[in-house]
């Protein structure tokens, strides 16, 4: 899928650009206020230099690098946001407090900036909510208190709270401040590498891309910023396709940090003007990314943050140019990361399952073994099952799960079990036989 560019056609998104609210969005996301974000926030963020991938930079024929914002403090870029708008707040608001709702990344980073700036935080989560990220969010000193199944019940929640309580509601995603922190990697990604030719950002509410595509183009009117969007939660560019801002009536998708049904409303102007379009990628494209990144640059990138390396493969027109990633986020907790990696490696054919039906005596077993060892193929797990025919005598199932070296090898291996009479039926990861 090539991107579709959103950028100049007269939509009525574009036409939203010009009511009062989206005006002032468009105003305040300013190149003076990028520069001056970026001076305020210096103390809170790490120096995350770009990574040149000379793995993506072969296949893709590019030059291809990452930013990798899963390297700072809190494991993600949204502490340039959270810092950025505490600084920003009179010192009246900062006595008040704030309350926010957050799954995790935003709840840690503002937990961590408020701890920097002395600014008393309530971290409203759902009861789903990662116990790790949890407990990381009150070692920072912030409360945090649980409401409801879904992030859009504990944000109701959180909003109502903060009237109520009298503090400043911070919106934890899409809010002009956080926009404003987010457009600050633009302007180092250009500072580094000032002829860069596309910079892919990944979108949730839209708050991420908005500011980088808005700092980018002020810098250098020439790059490309294209927005990366999950398939299976894809509420920006539905709305910059129906020209209002759509609420999805689901999200289904892996990449956690970006399942959000609602865009920013007052961002989706800034995206409209400044981007140049949104490519939409599957989770079977972010397990892939996730097993190339691991093994080849050795980091740990949240399924959000892999966004913009899965969309790589979607720009099959692009070559010789400098393209940059920017890996928004690393937090992901074990139980997630094993399943990523164990999908990671089914999609490669590095794991698979076969069964073979053979007679119930002895040494039919070494046998198969065998075959599969001179192959070198490694046995993980057998399941016989002496049941699946009435008269065991006359034949069992052996499933026998592998690890491979890739699909050549597991072909391989099947057609030597094949050779010895063995009829192979590879057994989907649900269970049933794929023929």
């Amino acid at each position: 899928m090539e991107h579709s560019t959103h950028a100049g056609q007269e939509t009525p998104a574009r036409q939203e650009a010009d009511n009062p609210a989206a005006g002032g969005a468009l105003r305040e996301l300013s190149r003076g206020r990028f520069e001056e974000a970026a001076r305020q926030i210096r103390p809170a963020i790490l120096d995350t230099r770009l990574i040149y991938s000379e793995y993506y930079s072969e296949h893709m024929q590019n030059q291809v690098y990452f930013k990798p914002e899963n390297l700072q403090y809190t494991g993600s870029f949204k502490i340039r946001g959270a810092y950025y708008r505490l600084c920003s707040l009179p010192e009246s608001e900062k006595e008040r407090g704030i309350v926010t709702a957050s799954v995790g990344n935003y709840g840690l980073a503002i937990a961590y900036a408020a701890r920097h700036t002395g600014v008393p935080v309530t971290v409203v989560m759902p009861k789903r909510a990662s116990l790790i990220q949890v407990k990381r969010i009150r070692g920072y000193g912030a409360e945090v208190l649980f409401h409801g199944q879904s992030p859009e019940e504990a944000l109701a929640y959180a909003r109502d709270l903060a009237g109520e309580l009298g503090r400043i509601w911070a919106e934890p995603s899409g809010g002009l401040a956080e926009a404003v922190g987010a457009g600050t990697i633009a302007l180092e990604i250009l500072r580094e590498l000032p002829d860069a030719d596309y910079i892919l950002a990944p979108i949730g509410s839209g708050g991420l891309c908005a500011g980088i595509a808005a700092a980018a183009k002020q810098v250098n009117p020439q790059v490309q910023v294209i927005g990366v969007e999950p398939a299976g939660a894809n509420c920006v560019e539905q709305s910059l396709r129906q020209g209002r801002a759509v609420t999805l009536a689901q999200v289904n998708t892996i990449a956690d940090a970006a399942a959000v049904r609602t865009p920013a409303r007052d961002l989706l102007p800034c995206i409209q003007r400044f981007a140049d379009g949104i490519l939409l990628v599957d989770d079977t494209e972010l397990v892939a990314a996730f097993s190339d990144v691991m093994e080849n640059h050795k980091m740990a990138v949240e399924n959000a943050g892999l966004l913009t390396v899965a969309a790589l493969r979607h720009l099959k027109r692009v070559k010789g140019k400098k393209i940059v990633s920017v890996l928004s986020g690393g937090n992901m907790d074990m139980v997630t990361m094993a399943s990523v990696v164990q999908g990671g490696l089914i999609l490669r054919d590095r794991i698979f399952t076969v069964s073979v039906l053979l007679a119930d005596q002895p040494g039919a077993l070494a046998n198969v073994a065998h075959v599969i060892g001179e192959e070198q193929g490694s046995i993980i797990k057998l399941d016989h099952n002496q049941f699946i025919n009435m008269n065991r005598s006359e034949s069992v199932e052996l499933r026998i799960t592998l690890e491979a070296f890739g699909t050549d090898h597991k072909n391989q291996i099947v057609q030597a079990l094949k050779k010895q009479g063995y009829q192979p039926r590879i057994v989907s990861t649900t269970g049933t036989y794929e023929m």
